[in-house]
């Protein structure tokens, strides 16, 4: 007779299993999950971080670290009474219990948010202009966008209000009918590993607070903590992350237009040849030129290895969460760029 411990490992093994593994329809998820619960659950697991002034991810990891050593006391207690095999057997149990737990712990709170619809399948999008002719003009224009904000003031405390309008205006544009509560970065027990693995922000996906490499530049800070907001929206691809964060920054203060063309400038340069990215690069004003230099410099302040091993482990992490590209969905955005309709205010036309 299968005892009740037993049978709770079975369940919640079996369930965490079948999440994982389980096809899912796009169009269900986007509805029941990412459109119905998960709105819901965000705004009352946020406000309740945001409560908190420090990250509570790093209470969960102390707790986690705390826990792995008292059940490693007590499997060397215990197994002075116990066969070797018992023993390896009944850790590897409670391991396999304590994974599927937090799994189904991330996907009900947010990774369900990976199997919704895409946004190319919501806008008017059209793959045919997505070309490097396209991504030429565009970064011209990027160029111009740049230029004509350089003289601005940077980024400060006092533009996030406005950062904030203008992200719900996109979610708004984008069929959203309820209001993403933002939050306020934390600060973290990881800034160590976040500065050498050049790690710009993330998002915790079990308490929906988010961190930002202090690290970051007055010209990153908009693009990036409107990254992170659109994580807590429930877009879970980087490459849509990135695609509502320069969607929020164009149409919010000065300071944040320019974070949002700079980094428009950077996705098109990168996918052009080297004659077109030099003439782009000779027409930018020489704030942009510092800007850039500036990025690039802390960027190589990091750590070659850690950086090399966060960025295997994250390209993992998106792959098994059916993110095919793995990281280099992060500039998978410029396709949304060059293959959205828009209209003259940057707003994204819908598919009819």
């Amino acid at each position: 007779m299968v005892g009740r411990r037993s049978l709770t490992f079975l369940i919640v093994v079996t369930i965490a299993a079948a999440g994982a593994l389980a096809p899912a329809s796009p169009e269900l998820v986007e509805r029941v999950y990412s459109r119905g619960l998960y709105p819901r659950l965000q705004t009352v697991v946020t406000a309740f971080s945001s409560t908190v002034p420090v990250a509570l991810l790093d209470a969960a990891v102390a707790g986690l670290l705390i826990a792995g050593v008292v059940a490693v006391v007590r499997r060397k207690r215990t197994s002075r009474r116990t066969s070797g095999t018992v023993t390896v057997a009944r850790a590897a149990a409670w391991f396999l219990l304590a994974a599927a737990v937090l799994y189904l712990w991330f996907l009900l709170f947010w990774g369900l948010n990976y199997r919704r619809v895409p946004l190319e399948r919501k806008l008017a999008y059209d793959s045919a202009r997505v070309t490097r002719t396209e991504a030429f003009r565009f970064g011209s224009l990027a160029v111009d966008g740049v230029n004509g904000l350089a003289e601005s003031a940077p980024f400060s405390p006092s533009d996030v209000p406005a950062l904030a309008r203008a992200f719900a205006e996109v979610e708004q544009a984008l069929g959203g009918t309820t209001r993403t509560r933002v939050a306020a970065p934390k600060p973290s027990l990881l800034m160590w590993y976040f500065r050498q693995a050049a790690i710009d922000g993330m998002t915790n996906p079990f308490f929906l607070e988010i961190i930002l490499n202090p690290d970051l530049l007055p010209f990153e800070r908009p693009f990036v903590l409107a990254h992170e907001w659109a994580h807590l929206a429930g877009y879970a691809e980087e490459s849509e992350a990135n695609f509502i964060a320069w969607l929020t920054c164009v149409r919010s203060a000065p300071a944040a237009q320019y974070s949002g063309w700079l980094s428009a400038y950077e996705q098109m340069s990168a996918r052009l040849g080297r004659e077109e990215r030099q003439h782009l690069s000779r027409s930018l004003h020489p704030r942009a030129v510092a800007d850039l230099r500036a990025g690039w410099e802390r960027h190589a302040r990091s750590s070659p290895a850690v950086r090399g091993a966060a960025r295997v482990g994250y390209d993992t992490y998106l792959r098994a969460n059916r993110v095919d590209e793995g990281i280099a969905s992060y500039s998978a955005v410029v396709r949304l760029m060059l293959g959205t309709t828009f209209a003259p205010d940057w707003t994204p036309e819908l598919r009819r």
